[in-house]
């Protein structure tokens, strides 16, 4: 019997953990990868947008020679502060479903939730209070066209060597996709980004703009704005153009929808959280980050819905603080900038 369960072993999991440990609440760190898996599957030349010290948890300094992580760095640091906290979790364990008993209260005393885990290896755990801190990463957003599901279509990128000299279709615009083309270019791919919208995604990094927009001027990274991939085949994507309706197709050799990924909604639904239809954010409490169902708390980035953009870990990792304050009666640590933004 744990006081706390976590669920999710990403970076604000681990601040949750921590936190908890401060406290001195013992706890369980479940994840279905491996440690920090989220990161592990980012592109293997990726920086963060964030400075480093805005990505500590814990309170440990995160040392670099530069101002912004890479992706090996982060992996690192998170590795050594879990080790450094002792923090307790079992990888490679998925949870398929959570039951909440609250046994009859006794007079005089405190009704005390009772959570069963159950995983996909047959093991079941039990804590009185939950942690949902699963992120994203894991559900691409899918378009539902035809060949979304060939073998040369992937929602993933990790290194540019794969595809050179050969034909990348790109659909998105944003970080992601942004990121991608320009190192794609660079390791002598032919790419063109496809997007519905007339120009990039406004949420690029500011760095990254004037240098795709240059390479999109000089003709080595090619566009098709306002347009829709209608279908997939092997060697070719086709397309919508979306105010004239003209259609079109490129060649393709790979094509890597960076369509963005969501919350996996389907686990936050099993545990009796009620979701927005709409933005599928969960009901949760401002302050306390409780959700509908007591004893039960989401923290980083599962709180935003399709609003993923809004929750990393630069703000999500303080979720924790205020989750454990209000799980152990203290005055909780109010987090102003996430009520902010969602």
């Amino acid at each position: 019997m744990y006081d706390v369960i976590i669920i999710g072993g990403g970076p604000c999991g681990l601040a949750a953990a921590i936190e908890a440990s401060k406290a001195g609440l013992s706890h369980l760190i479940l994840e279905k990868g491996s440690l920090t898996e989220s990161i592990r599957r980012y592109p293997k030349m990726m920086r963060f947008f964030s400075t480093a010290e805005n990505i500590e948890i814990g309170g440990i300094p995160f040392p670099i020679a530069g101002v912004k992580a890479n992706r090996t760095e982060a992996l690192q640091y998170y590795r050594k502060v879990a080790g450094y906290f002792k923090l307790n979790f079992k990888l490679f364990t998925e949870v398929k479903h959570i039951t909440r008993y609250q046994p009859p209260q006794e007079e005089g005393k405190e009704s005390v939730d009772l959570f069963t885990v159950f995983t996909t290896n047959d093991r079941t755990y039990q804590a009185h209070k939950i942690i949902l801190a699963t992120g994203y990463f894991d559900k691409p957003r899918t378009l539902a066209i035809p060949g979304e599901d060939l073998p040369h279509v992937s929602h993933y990128y990790d290194e540019p060597f794969l595809y050179s000299y050969t034909n990348v279709v790109i659909i998105g615009a944003s970080n992601s996709a942004v990121e991608a083309a320009l190192e794609l270019y660079r390791a002598d791919a032919h790419v063109t980004i496809v997007h519905r919208a007339d120009d990039f995604r406004k949420t690029v990094k500011y760095w990254l703009v004037p240098d795709v927009k240059n390479r999109v001027k000089e003709g080595k990274i090619h566009t098709r704005f306002s347009t829709c991939v209608t279908r997939i085949e092997p060697g070719k994507v086709c397309l919508t153009q979306v105010e004239t309706g003209e259609e079109s197709e490129l060649p393709a050799d790979f094509v890597l929808m960076l369509t963005g990924y969501i919350p996996d909604a389907d686990l936050l639904k099993e545990c009796g959280v009620s979701l927005n239809p709409e933005t599928q954010v969960p009901t949760y409490d401002k302050e306390t980050f409780e959700t509908n169902v007591p004893g039960l708390y989401v923290c980083g980035t599962v709180m935003a819905g399709i609003y993923t953009e809004k929750v990393f870990i630069e703000n999500g990792r303080d979720h924790a603080k205020a989750i454990i304050d209000h799980i152990t009666g203290k005055p909780v640590r109010k987090v102003a900038e996430l009520i902010e933004r969602i």
